[in-house]
């Protein structure tokens, strides 16, 4: 990879390798725009693209993300080979230059994206499994159904929130295991999940499926995620049917998304499948993604769950969610579900880290959680391998809890 007229850092968040795309205001501009973050500056894309005579200039100068994700995968690639072009030829820099907003001063002021519709999914073997010997301890832990197909189920697209929005503590019905009836009241069991999200760019038609191998034509960008589950909410309520009011308060988002492109270094083979899934959910080429997830309480790392563990790849995961010939839309979300690894530090929820609140998680200052207090502060980041020994970052995705109203 060339080196940039910007003189980065070697250990620079946004590199090269990642050029991750969001939506920005300044305190002296609040107007929202398309920004490129790269080192520690922000890139006013749109105003870069005028200055510079770019084809894309009209996609690209805009107060969001919607109409560079609709135009497609060459409109993607042409956007990129340019911001790279930009960065590293130093008879751009003259032209460039005056459309760098320092980083520290820039808010990331809403999603990058109108969101349409939001699919979450349950593709961690490990998170599966310790659920179920928790909840099913004389069963087997997966449900039969589960390494057929990818478990799924669909969110409230209305809640999904930036990074940095306070979290309501929710309210609802909820059994305690020794009541004879429900009450009601603030969730006392509200947790965490550590997730990878993905956007879908191109649509498709009412009946019309996504191959495996077709993923990059439709998928956009990925984001880290964090899927807030109130779960006695969700105990009480998700029999017969899923997830509803245990799930549908908030679930957060980070502000920049990473393009697919920057990824090709972090293919990895996923976890052997078996039994063989049915043809439609297979492909060829590594399906995994090597992300390196970590999740801090309070500042505290209390957890690192590996994304090439996933037994369901994000492939799987669209070629199964469209396979009904439910359409795709610019904007779709969907997520991955809990990212957990093998090892008790690598677990990506609290339900998982507590033994469903059996085990206390002890944070380095003494205190102890089993699930969220109010006033407690997540954090997730993640970083990627890319090319030539470079590192892919993704930011980061926060939330700080509130008590209920």
């Amino acid at each position: 990879m060339p080196d940039s007229w910007l003189d980065l850092a070697p250990d620079a968040q946004f590199g090269l390798a990642t050029l991750p795309y969001g939506v920005f205001g300044t305190a002296d501009d609040p107007a929202p725009r398309t920004g490129v973050a790269i080192g520690d500056h922000v890139l006013d894309l749109g105003a870069a693209a005028r200055a510079l005579d770019a084809p894309f200039a009209d996609t690209v100068d805009r107060p969001s993300l919607d109409a560079l994700l609709a135009a497609g995968r060459p409109v993607w690639d042409q956007v990129r080979a340019a911001l790279t072009d930009w960065f590293t030829d130093p008879a751009r820099a003259e032209a460039v230059r005056p459309h760098l907003v320092d980083r520290a001063s820039v808010r990331m002021l809403s999603l990058p994206f109108t969101v349409a519709d939001y699919v979450d999914f349950y593709a961690s073997e490990h998170h599966a499994s310790n659920v179920g010997r928790m909840f099913r301890p004389d069963q087997e832990p997966l449900t039969p159904n589960w390494k057929h197909l990818p478990i799924g189920y669909h969110g409230r697209s209305g809640t999904i929130v930036v990074s940095g929005t306070d979290i309501v503590r929710p309210t609802g019905q909820r059994k305690p295991p020794n009541e004879p009836a429900p009450v009601f009241g603030p969730s006392t069991r509200l947790d965490i999940e550590a997730e990878v999200g993905f956007v879908v760019g191109t649509g498709t038609e009412m009946g019309e499926r996504v191959a495996v191998d077709d993923f990059a034509d439709h998928v956009f960008g990925v984001f880290l995620l964090n899927d807030w589950s109130s779960r006695d909410l969700q105990a009480w309520e998700y029999v017969p049917l899923g997830p509803f009011l245990g799930k549908s308060f908030a679930t957060s988002v980070s502000p920049w998304i990473v393009p697919l492109a920057a990824l090709e270094s972090a293919r990895v083979e996923q976890p052997a499948q078996d039994p063989e899934p049915l043809p439609y959910l297979q492909g060829g080429g590594p399906g995994g993604l090597d992300l390196r997830l970590e999740v801090r309480l309070n500042g505290h790392l209390v957890s690192t769950p590996p994304f090439s563990q996933m037994y369901w790849t994000a492939a799987q995961q669209l070629a199964h969610m469209t396979v009904n010939g439910a359409s795709l839309r610019t904007g779709d979300v969907y997520a991955s579900g809990t990212v957990s690894g093998p090892e008790r530090g690598q677990r990506g929820c609290l339900l998982e880290l507590t033994w469903s609140g059996k085990e206390p998680l002890t944070l380095p200052d003494g205190t102890e959680r089993t699930f969220l207090e109010d006033g407690d502060e997540v954090t997730i980041t993640a970083t990627a391998p890319g090319p030539n020994g470079s590192v892919v970052h993704f930011g980061e995705v926060t939330g700080r809890i509130l008590p209920a109203r």
